[in-house]
């Protein structure tokens, strides 16, 4: 049998029994990992589309016809298998895709075989040209991989970390912080590492150039707990956050975390980001988490597309955020839980909470809304204009503390707070990314879901809340049936912000108040 290979990581390559096929044309090349990556055959039309997206339909098809003949030159006439319809990889050959066996990898849960067959992005500096749409489908595609060796990388340097393995941790923490140069919690593994490893040196060298890059990127010093690892040389921080776990769904895999043992179980779906690490190095933040533990088991997790759970070349509905939180809440063996919806993470807890009211023992939305976009009887959301001029400037704005003054206008002055919301932002998600989503929840509207919530409801709203109007929270309280609405003082949109106290008192009452 005939071996080909399709290295995907890097400038891609196409292999025959080992040896390179040059093919000089790039559209052959992007034809042919697409195929590897497809789980099947692929429409011809679709193909051609995608491949002469600016060219009439007879014209698109005739050079597929013609680029189809010059790949079988080059590889072979029986590399594919092509009928008038569709195209596909034969049968009759063996495929080794790089790619495919990196998520196995992950898989198996064999994150340092994993590591080593990430040598580098997905299809790194190559394009097809002309081919927007392909270019898109690579672009969240080399995000789903990218965010997938950050997991894998994560993980290895946790795990040398446990095992005294040192200089393999310091290895692994140095890709880390080549992906995001600016992630003080990526250096701090670094440092640690080699502190631990002996080479003060190296450490000390890491720590200035990562004061450096804070210093002139964002404008910050080191934190605390940073400068103290060359004197501590230990792995003494804060509290820690919990384990990480994943559990598949819809071919999705979703980071989820437990923490607490007490009941009844609480699951917080956040805002359009999240990262379940990250979240926890904000002091405020852990606070907020540590006290909703002392009510319950907190559950947490990423919906698809953002954070720690994999990448999408698609913009997740409601339906689909609302099943990851079922799927979540089975991996957690939960069959009944209080649902507490912040911001954008209110229409998937409402749209669960009316299609599985034996599993919601009550629901929480904190900051929410109905519908992500105004209309002419719904005025308490941005219209879809200024919903556009909105997220054009966030997306520019990424990287940074982009928002951070509409979030929380109490920390948009604090530097350690801007420092650490920007490196949340490059964690949990890209410009592009990102844009899908929030176009996304733009569209979402579960007003005819509200009637529906038989679930005891509790409706918290800041009244200055620059983020989501509190007309949204008046609305979900007056259209959920025996829903109650408590409007809070201040400005913050996020529950960590601001004054925390009245927050966390209303949700204790709340969840003491329901039946065990």
């Amino acid at each position: 049998m005939v071996q080909f290979s399709v290295r995907t990581f890097g400038f891609p390559e196409i292999r025959r029994d080992g040896e390179a096929c040059p093919l000089p044309l790039r559209k052959g090349v992007a034809l042919l990992v697409y195929l590897a990556e497809a789980k099947g055959a692929v429409a011809r039309e679709f193909v051609a589309t995608m491949l002469w997206p600016d060219s009439p339909d007879e014209v698109a098809r005739a050079r597929l016809r013609r680029l189809l003949h010059r790949i079988q030159l080059t590889l072979g006439d029986g590399c594919l298998t092509v009928d008038r319809t569709t195209i596909r990889w034969s049968g009759a050959v063996g495929l080794e895709v790089d790619s495919k066996l990196f998520e196995a990898a992950c898989d198996r849960g064999e994150f340092a075989l994993a590591c080593r067959l990430y040598p580098g992005d997905f299809l790194d500096g190559f394009s097809p040209g002309d081919c927007p749409p392909f270019d898109e489908w690579a672009f969240f595609r080399r995000e789903a991989l990218r965010g997938r060796a950050v997991q894998a990388l994560e993980r290895v340097v946790q795990d040398a970390s446990v095992a005294g393995d040192h200089a393999t941790a310091a290895a692994h923490a140095h890709r880390l912080v080549a992906l995001d140069p600016l992630s003080e919690v990526y250096g701090r593994a670094l440092i640690r590492s080699l502190m631990l490893s002996g080479d003060r040196a190296s450490a000390e060298r890491q720590l200035e150039a990562l004061a450096q890059r804070l210093r002139e990127e964002l404008g910050v010093a080191p934190e605390a707990d940073t400068l103290a690892l060359l004197q501590q040389g230990t792995t003494t921080q804060g509290e820690r956050a919990p384990p990480t776990r994943y559990v598949g769904g819809g071919g999705i895999h979703l980071a989820y975390q437990t923490y607490g043992t007490g009941r009844p179980d609480i699951l917080l779906l956040p805002g359009f980001v999240s990262h379940v690490e990250r979240i926890w190095e904000e002091p405020r933040c852990r606070a907020l988490l540590s006290a909703l533990a002392a009510m319950g088991r907190l559950i947490l997790f990423d919906r698809r597309g953002v954070g720690l759970s994999d990448r999408v070349g698609f913009s997740p509905s409601v339906e689909a955020t609302a099943r990851d939180l079922a799927t979540v809440l089975d991996a957690a063996g939960s069959r009944r839980a209080v649902l507490l919806g912040a911001s954008e993470g209110g229409p998937a807890c409402i749209s669960f909470a009316a299609d599985h009211p034996e599993r919601v023992a009550g629901l929480i939305l904190f900051a929410s809304l109905a519908k992500g976009s105004a209309a002419s009887d719904y005025p308490y959301a941005l219209q879809a204009s200024q919903y556009g001029l909105w997220l054009r400037q966030l997306i520019a704005e990424w990287g940074g503390p982009a928002g951070i003054e509409t979030f929380a206008p109490s920390l948009a002055g604090d530097p350690q707070a801007r420092a650490w919301w920007a490196g949340l932002l490059r964690a949990a998600s890209s410009p592009g990314a990102i844009k899908g989503l929030l176009q996304a929840l733009r569209d979402t509207d579960v007003r005819h879901l509200l009637g529906r919530v038989s679930a005891p409801t509790l409706v918290l709203h800041r009244r200055g809340d620059r983020a989501v109007l509190v007309g949204a929270g008046r609305h979900l309280a007056s259209h959920i049936p025996q829903a109650r609405f408590v409007e809070l003082d201040g400005a913050d949109h996020w529950m960590f912000a601001g004054d925390q106290q009245p927050v966390l008192t209303r949700i204790a009452a709340f969840v003491a108040g329901l039946p065990v």
